[in-house]
């Protein structure tokens, strides 16, 4: 094994990655309000919205949610929501003291998908904190996790928590409001210092609905919170600092975070004032499941902590903070409603494709795994740490971390990263692949844009059939290697079987 080290381009992508994430906090007003007392999340007035212009809310799905037995419908939630300050000295462990600051009036919404049998409800709720990086609302855990959801009976409600979803911010469509001002008209989002608590009381909605059920009266048994890159920093200060006021939620996914969390001012430039790093809390009643992707793991690495009873990272070897699973999935409900105006990766001709790896796969696991968890179940088994810098020369492959059958019977390179040159800022939230045929793709130049083999000396890639002499060799290691990540506790049974599944319609082997 030797040490390869990223390029300096590759480094300063992470860097500005980093920055982006935290992006979606631009333009965002603050409303000045006289001081409120801490208290439990209040209880919002939810409404049924009007039908707009467009006769669909915002981000509502492409597919035929109707062909998996579920519905989907939206609802608004107003009342007034409470800002926070910091009280005392916050440092790297999370157990953070907070003040009431202020109060306001707001008015947002929330997106609801669930089974319309309610014997198909499994009890549990996903609440996703909508990502806001790309100046408008996206939902990318559901994406992520849609399988999961829609397979098992969750019901999911994504929360247009953040100030730029509904007022907009440096993107051509501003906000909700701007999209569809005779359904998002009367929304009011008086800035991100009162984000938390309106994600709190969008769980009390869904608890006890003051109005119409946004669930149709589904029991619900148990309330997860869920939010994936800027929005997983938003839900790591939410878990420090906010739930332990709240006390809302039974347990929280954060998906791709980084080693800071967000400002409880809402106020990008006091991202300078977070602890660094920012670990989760490890004294809280509920649990907590940290997930990270091969992209994520440099620019979080430092908030590494020990896994405990409530608290459990993993680390996917492999995987992109945005992949080409997600980004499929998601593509035809964000041209739906965006159409032109939709955020753009912009990678540049001829560079390689999307990371196809298995993040979908981990998340379907860890989604489970924090469901049985939250209802007093097993805690999920670790993971070992990752490493990005040590990888195996011959395949490119990192090392350590959550390893499924993508990588430990590879056929092909997936890396979380890749060289950005040329293209738009979101490129590099992909990471990359590269199938091995015999270094016969346009960027397989033995530079930083191959990703297989990005150094000189030249690295030849593998032959397949010399790893593999026949289809049924191939399939056999894919059938061990998905039953020992099954085993693991890091892969899903059903998942397992259709990774074999492919793995024998697949022509690798000889």
């Amino acid at each position: 094994m030797r040490m390869l080290a990223r390029l300096s381009r590759r480094f300063a992508t992470a860097t500005a990655l980093g920055a982006l994430l935290c992006g979606a906090l631009f333009a965002d007003p603050l409303a000045t309000a006289a001081a409120a007392a801490p208290a439990a999340a209040a209880n919002p007035t939810v409404t049924v919205p009007p039908a707009g212009s467009h006769g669909f809310p915002f981000l509502a799905a492409a597919e035929d949610l109707g062909s998996f037995g579920y519905t989907e419908s939206e609802y608004f939630i107003s009342g007034t929501a409470t800002s926070y300050a910091k009280s005392g000295l916050w440092t790297s462990d999370g157990r953070w003291n907070v003040r009431a600051s202020g109060t306001a009036d707001y008015k947002s919404r929330l997106l609801v998908r669930r089974p319309a049998d309610p014997a198909k409800f499994n009890g549990t709720v996903v609440v996703e904190w909508l990502n806001v990086s790309g100046q408008l609302d996206l939902s990318p855990d559901y994406w992520f996790e849609r399988d999961e959801l829609l397979r098992e009976g969750y019901a999911w409600v994504g929360v247009s928590a953040q100030a730029v979803g509904v007022n907009g911010g440096l993107g051509a469509i501003k906000g909700l409001k701007g999209w569809d001002p005779a359904r998002y008209g009367s929304l009011v989002h008086p800035g991100d210092a009162f984000a938390y608590d309106i994600f709190s009381q969008a769980g009390q909605a869904l608890r006890t609905p003051n109005g119409p059920n946004p669930l149709g009266g589904l029991p619900v048994r148990t309330l997860l919170a869920d939010g994936e890159s800027q929005s997983a920093g938003f839900m790591t200060t939410y878990v420090n600092a906010v739930q332990p006021l709240a006390k809302v939620y039974d347990g929280f996914m954060v998906h791709s975070n980084s080693a800071i969390a967000s400002p409880i001012s809402g106020v990008l430039a006091d991202t300078l004032l977070m602890p660094n790093p920012s670990r989760i809390r490890t004294d809280l009643a509920v649990p907590t499941f940290v997930v990270l992707t091969e992209t994520d793991v440099p620019g979080a690495a430092t908030a590494r902590q020990p896994d405990t009873g409530s608290v459990v990272h993993w680390e996917l070897a492999g995987t992109a903070h945005g992949d080409q699973w997600a980004y499929d999935l998601g593509e035809a409900t964000v041209q739906k409603s965006a159409g032109s105006a939709a955020p753009s990766a912009d990678c540049a001709a001829g560079s390689a494709p999307f990371n196809d790896g298995p993040g979908h796969w981990a998340m379907n696991s860890a989604l489970r795994h924090l469901a049985t968890w939250a209802r007093g179940g097993a805690r999920p088994p670790s993971s070992q740490s990752l490493s990005t810098v040590l990888r195996d020369p011959a395949t490119g492959l990192a090392t350590g971390g959550v390893r499924l059958p993508d990588i430990t019977v590879p056929t092909r390179t997936l890396t979380g990263s890749r060289d950005t040159t040329g293209s738009g800022v979101f490129c590099g939230l992909y990471g990359a692949r590269d199938a091995w045929n015999g270094d016969a793709d346009v960027w397989d130049r033995h530079d930083d844009g191959d990703p297989s083999d990005p150094y000189f000396p030249a690295t030849a890639e593998p032959v397949l059939s010399w790893l593999y002499p026949t289809h049924a060799d191939y399939v056999s290691k894919v059938r061990a290697a998905a039953q020992t990540s099954v085993d693991a506790g890091y892969l899903l049974p059903e998942d397992a079987t259709a990774i074999v599944g492919a793995a024998q319609e697949s022509g690798i082997g000889g």
